[in-house]
């Protein structure tokens, strides 16, 4: 996976989600309007805006997507944990992005293997 705060302003993340097991370990279902969580040493503090471009399995195009930081696991965090932030889906472009996710883990929706929040 590869995973920088890439880009010019600390508001712009870069993720590319290369396999099924990458897109189920970063994905947060247990928010409102779901969500993902994105490894990346930069500092940012709840409530953040963001900017994402997401490079989604075998999708040709980057999905450019905005969120809101609602989740932050920092360096030495326990157990399976990454360093990263997870960021919330808005109401308004959340619901495509998250049918989309959900076709390709049909089948892991309900595993209870770890994931980097959960």
């Amino acid at each position: 996976m590869k995973n920088n705060g890439g880009g010019i302003r600390s508001g712009i993340l870069n993720l590319s989600l290369q396999s099924v097991e990458e897109l189920y370990s970063c994905y947060m279902p247990f928010l409102k309007n779901s969500g993902l969580f994105i490894p990346t040493r930069k500092q940012f503090s709840l409530g953040d805006d963001v900017f994402v471009l997401l490079e989604l399995l075998e999708e040709t195009d980057k999905i450019p997507l905005t969120g809101k930081i609602v989740w932050i696991s920092p360096v030495g965090s326990s157990g399976h944990r990454r360093q990263g932030v997870g960021i919330e889906f808005p109401d308004e472009t959340s619901e495509m992005l998250v049918s989309k996710i959900e076709t390709h883990l049909a089948g892991l929706l309900s595993s209870d293997r770890p994931t980097y929040t959960l």
